[in-house]
């Protein structure tokens, strides 16, 4: 993940983004290869002062208040800015005295983004965190991680399965399966180098076969993600979506 960038992490369930995850926050312990954080070793204690953190639940004790959250939270992180909290939960519209069990799905979330935010870290992971939110909630959440990236010294990992928040938000792309990272590189740079054709089954034999991704049945004959630079440009080519991306490389037929 590139300083100042945000890189989505795609895969379906089970391609292993929040076994990953876990291991960059040292909550599972990798058997080979290496994890940096910040250029350095990723066990040590003092650069989780730098992350900020939030998954698919808020896990805390539903018994407390935001406000009980901030006097706990201020015991643990060096760098915890009390008034930046506040002023979070009263720009999202999240109250300060009332408990975690009584608040919607969507209030907790945004209560575990200011919770992540109020140390001003510098790396962001977040795992799912706007998985049922609905699309107003969701809006409001993406407008607080894009003043987040407004400083150039920050960085965040967004795991998301919602493929048009990272149309909105991220610079790049990493697609893993079953472990194995598919591809990883510029948004847009992927967004061009593939595309989507469609037609008959008789037009498809003037495609080349190495050009093709995947290919699926489609009302009028078939679709197929395809290479750009390998097919003639007398064809008329779609740009695809995140989600075609993940499709066509997971489920299409070659």
């Amino acid at each position: 993940v590139e300083q100042g960038t945000v890189m989505g992490f795609i895969g379906q369930n089970g391609a292993g983004k929040s076994t990953t995850i876990k291991c960059l926050l040292n909550m599972l312990k990798i058997t080979t290869g290496e994890i940096l954080l910040f250029g350095q070793k990723h066990n040590k204690t003092e650069l989780k002062q730098h992350i900020g953190v939030v998954f698919d639940e808020l896990h805390v004790p539903d018994s407390l208040t935001g406000e009980e959250l901030c006097n706990f939270y201020e015991d643990v992180y060096t760098n915890w800015d009390r008034s930046y909290f506040f002023k979070l939960l009263e720009t999202l519209d999240v109250s300060r005295l009332t408990k975690v069990n009584k608040l919607s799905r969507g209030m907790k979330m945004k209560l575990g983004l200011a919770l992540a935010l109020a140390h001003r870290p510098k790396l962001l992971i977040l795992d799912e965190p706007t998985s049922g939110l609905d699309p107003v909630v969701r809006d409001e959440v993406l407008d607080l991680l894009l003043d987040y990236m407004e400083n150039p010294e920050h960085s965040i990992l967004f795991s998301s399965h919602i493929t048009s928040d990272l149309e909105k938000i991220a610079d790049s792309l990493t697609f893993i399966q079953k472990g194995e990272v598919l591809f990883s590189d510029n948004k847009d740079v992927l967004l061009h180098d593939y595309a989507l054709w469609k037609g008959t089954k008789e037009q498809v034999k003037d495609i080349p076969t190495d050009a093709i991704i995947g290919k699926r049945r489609a009302a009028f004959g078939l679709e197929m993600l395809v290479t750009r630079s390998k097919v003639s440009s007398i064809f008329e080519l779609e740009r695809p979506s995140i989600e075609d991306l993940m499709v066509f490389f997971v489920k299409g037929e070659k």
